[in-house]
C-alpha cells in the first residue's frame, strides 16, 4: 500500500513539473533581447499609453496557446503532424516557417547574450555571444539535458521576474496612470501591437509549451483541464513579466529622463536600468538581457528541431539532440561570421514570423472546427473557436504587414 501512494506521489509530482516546465519554456521564450529592446522603445515613445499594446498582446497570446495547446495535446501529434493530417502538405510549409525563422531569430538571440555579457563583465560581444552558445550546446548534450533545461528555464524565469520587479520598485512608476491607459489609452499604435505580437507570439514561440507537454507525455482528453490550466499560467507568467519591464521603464521615462533611441547609443534598456540605479543597473540590466537571450536559444533551438521531425519518421532522441547542437552552432557560426545580428536581418525574421501565426492558427481552428475524429471526438468549445476565428483574421493581417516588411529587406539586400 505505502509503495501504491508513493508511486502516486512520485506520479503527481513528474505530472507537475511537466507542467511547470512547459509554463517556463513558453513564457521565458517569448521573453528575449528582442523583446525587451522593443517594449523600452515603444514606452520611451508612448509613454503610459503603451500598456494598451501589452495588454492586447497578451489577449492575443491567451487565444493563441489555449488553441495550439489544447489541439496539440489532443491529437497527441506535433504541430506540423497535425498540420499534414489536416491540410496534407500545410505541414512541411509550417515547418520551413519555424525553422528558418527560428534559425534567424536565434542569431539575435545569440548577439543580445553577447552584449548582456558584455554589460556583466565587460568582455567583447563576440566573446560573450561563443561562451553562451556553447554553454548552451553543454546543456542540451548533457547526460540529462531534458532536466537540465526545464529546471534552467524555471530558475531564470524565476530570477528575471523578481530582478525586474526590483527595478520597477526603485524606478517609481506612475501606476495608477498605467492602470488607466491599459484599458482606455489615449492612443492605439496598431503597428507597435503588429510588433510585439509577431516577436512574442509568432513563429516558433507559440508551440514551445505544446510541443514540451507533447514530449513529457501530458496528452489526450483525460489530460485536458490540466493543460488548459497550464495554458493560462503561461499567459499569466509571460503578462506579469511584460508589464513588469513596461512598469520599470516607464518609472525612468516619467522621471524626464530622456532615452537614446538613435541605435548609436547603448541599448535602450541599458541606459534606463542605468538611471535607475546607476553601475549596477547597467550589471543588473546584463544579466537580464543575458538571461533572456539564453533561454531563447534553448526555446529557439529545441521548438525549431522539434519542427525537423515531420521531414523524418521515426527521429530518435539522440538524433533531435545531434540535430538541436547543429541548429546552434550554425546560428553561432553566422553570428560570428556577421560579428552582430544586422537590424535588416531582424527585421526580416520579425516579418517572417508574422507570417507563421496565421498560417498555423488557421490550421489548428480548422482541427478545432471540422476535424474531431483527430481529438478523439472531443468536443471544442465553441467560445474558443470563435475568439479563435477573429484572432486568426486580426493575424491575416499582422501578416499583410509583414510581408511588406519582407519586401523591404529584399530592397535593401
Amino acid at each position: 500500500m505505502a509503495a501504491v501512494e508513493t508511486d502516486n506521489k512520485s506520479f503527481v509530482s513528474k505530472r507537475r513539473s511537466s507542467l511547470i516546465a512547459a509554463i517556463f519554456l513558453m513564457a521565458t521564450s517569448a521573453i528575449g533581447p528582442g523583446f525587451i529592446t522593443q517594449t523600452t522603445t515603444f514606452t520611451a515613445t508612448m509613454g503610459a499609453a503603451f500598456a494598451f499594446g501589452i495588454l492586447a498582446s497578451v489577449v492575443i497570446d491567451f487565444v493563441v496557446q489555449q488553441n495550439i495547446w489544447r489541439v496539440v495535446t489532443l491529437t497527441r501529434m506535433r504541430a506540423s503532424d497535425v498540420a499534414n493530417a489536416a491540410l496534407p502538405g500545410s505541414g512541411y510549409l509550417l515547418s520551413v516557417l519555424v525553422i528558418f525563422g527560428g534559425l534567424v531569430f536565434n542569431v539575435g538571440n545569440i548577439a543580445g547574450a553577447g552584449l548582456g555579457m558584455n554589460a556583466m563583465f565587460g568582455i567583447a560581444p563576440k566573446w560573450g555571444g561563443l561562451i553562451s552558445a556553447l554553454f548552451a550546446i553543454y546543456i542540451f548534450s548533457s547526460r540529462r539535458a531534458s532536466t537540465a533545461i526545464d529546471r534552467l528555464m524555471i530558475v531564470l524565469g524565476l530570477l528575471m521576474i523578481a530582478l525586474m520587479f526590483g527595478v520597477m520598485i526603485v524606478a517609481a512608476p506612475p501606476v495608477g496612470e498605467a492602470l488607466y491607459q491599459t484599458v482606455l489609452p489615449d492612443s492605439v499604435n496598431f503597428a507597435t501591437i503588429t510588433t510585439i505580437v509577431g516577436g512574442t507570439v509568432g513563429g516558433y514561440i507559440c508551440y514551445a509549451g505544446a510541443h514540451r507537454l507533447l514530449d513529457k507525455g501530458m496528452v489526450g482528453p483525460e489530460h485536458i483541464n490540466e493543460v488548459s490550466s497550464a495554458a493560462n499560467k503561461g499567459i499569466l507568467v509571460v503578462g506579469i513579466m511584460r508589464y513588469i519591464l513596461f512598469l520599470a521603464i516607464l518609472g525612468v521615462v516619467a522621471s524626464g529622463v530622456t532615452l537614446d533611441l538613435s541605435g548609436q547609443a547603448s541599448n535602450p534598456a541599458s541606459q534606463a536600468f542605468s538611471y535607475a540605479l546607476g553601475e549596477f543597473g547597467v550589471r543588473l540590466f546584463g544579466f537580464i538581457f543575458w538571461a533572456a537571450a539564453l533561454t531563447s536559444v534553448i526555446g529557439a533551438a529545441y521548438t525549431s528541431v522539434s519542427f525537423m521531425t515531420v521531414f523524418k519518421n521515426g527521429m530518435t532522441d539522440r538524433q533531435r539532440g545531434i540535430a538541436t547542437l547543429i541548429f546552434i552552432s550554425v546560428s553561432l557560426v553566422i553570428y560570428l561570421m556577421m560579428g552582430t545580428a544586422p537590424a535588416a536581418l531582424l527585421v526580416f525574421a520579425g516579418g517572417f514570423n508574422g507570417l507563421v501565426l496565421p498560417v498555423g492558427l488557421t490550421i489548428f481552428v480548422y482541427v478545432g472546427w471540422k476535424r474531431a475524429d483527430l481529438m478523439q471526438g472531443y468536443r471544442y468549445p465553441r467560445w474558443l473557436l470563435w475568439s479563435g476565428v477573429v484572432t486568426c483574421a486580426l493575424t491575416w493581417y499582422m501578416g499583410a504587414l509583414s510581408v511588406s516588411t519582407i519586401f523591404s529587406f529584399l530592397k535593401i539586400v
